[in-house]
C-alpha cells in the first residue's frame, strides 16, 4: 500500500490514522506492515464503507480538509471492465510501527569477516536468480561513482530499463548497501564498509553523461 509522503508523516506524528481506497477486494490486512518514507505503518483494520457516509471526522483523519474532498479522490478513474465487479471503498485504520529499520542498517559499518561473508553470500545468490546476469557488484560500482544521478541515467549506462533498476537498487538499499534520495542514490556507511572488505571483483562502471543542462 503506497502513501504519499505527506500521509505518510501525519501518520508518524498521529494527525492521520486513516486511509481509504476503491478496491475489488481488500489490498491490505490487519496487522500488515508496509515501509513508507516516514517509517513503518502498521495496518490495524479493513472496513468496507459507504462512501457517502463518511463525515468530517473520518475525513480528517485521512488527511482531507472534508469528505467532499476526499470522495473526489475517491472517484474511479474508469468505469469496471465487463465482467468485473465494482470496486468497493475500503476504509483502513493505520498506526506508525517504528523507523525504517533499514536506516540503522544502512549505518552500521562495523563490519567482521562473518558479516561481509553473508553479504558475498545474499549477492551471490541475486545474480545466480537474475535473468539479466550478474548485477550487483556493477551496480554498486555505478551508484558509487555516480552519487545522486537520476535512475533513468543510470539504468541506460548499464543498457537497462529504468523500473528494473530500481527494483535492484532497492534489493541493495534493503541489505543496507545503499540509500535513496529525492534524485538519485548513494553508497551508505556499511556499503562503503562491504566494498573496502569484501574480495568479489568489482567491475569498472560505465562512465554516466551529464544530463542536458537545465535539467
Amino acid at each position: 500500500m503506497l502513501l504519499p509522503p505527506k500521509v505518510a508523516h501525519g501518520v508518524a506524528d498521529g494527525s492521520v490514522t486513516l486511509a481509504f481506497r476503491r478496491w475489488r477486494r481488500p489490498g491490505v490486512k490487519v496487522g500488515s506492515q508496509f515501509r513508507t518514507v516516514a517509517g513503518v505503518v502498521r495496518v490495524t483494520s479493513v472496513d468496507v464503507v459507504d462512501e457517502e457516509a463518511v463525515d468530517q471526522a473520518d475525513a480528517e483523519a485521512a488527511g482531507f480538509a472534508d469528505p467532499d474532498a476526499l470522495r473526489r479522490r475517491l472517484r474511479p478513474v474508469e468505469p469496471p471492465a465487463e465482467g468485473q465487479p465494482d470496486q468497493r471503498v475500503f476504509r483502513v485504520g493505520l498506526a506508525w510501527a517504528g523507523e525504517d529499520p533499514r536506516l540503522a542498517l544502512r549505518d552500521d559499518d562495523d563490519l567482521d569477516a562473518a558479516a561481509v561473508a553473508d553479504l558475498d553470500r545474499r549477492l551471490e545468490r541475486l545474480d545466480r536468480a537474475s535473468s539479466h546476469g550478474a548485477w550487483t557488484m556493477l551496480t554498486l560500482a555505478l551508484v558509487r561513482d555516480h552519487p545522486h544521478r537520476r535512475a533513468p541515467d543510470l539504468a541506460a549506462a548499464v543498457g537497462r530499463e529504468r523500473d528494473p533498476f530500481k527494483i535492484d537498487v532497492r534489493k541493495l538499499k534493503n541489505l543496507g548497501l545503499t540509500q535513496s534520495f529525492e534524485v538519485g542514490y548513494a553508497i551508505s556507511p556499511r556499503g562503503r564498509a562491504y566494498l573496502a572488505a569484501t574480495t568479489r571483483p568489482l567491475p569498472e562502471p560505465p562512465v554516466v553523461p551529464d544530463p542536458p543542462a537545465g535539467r
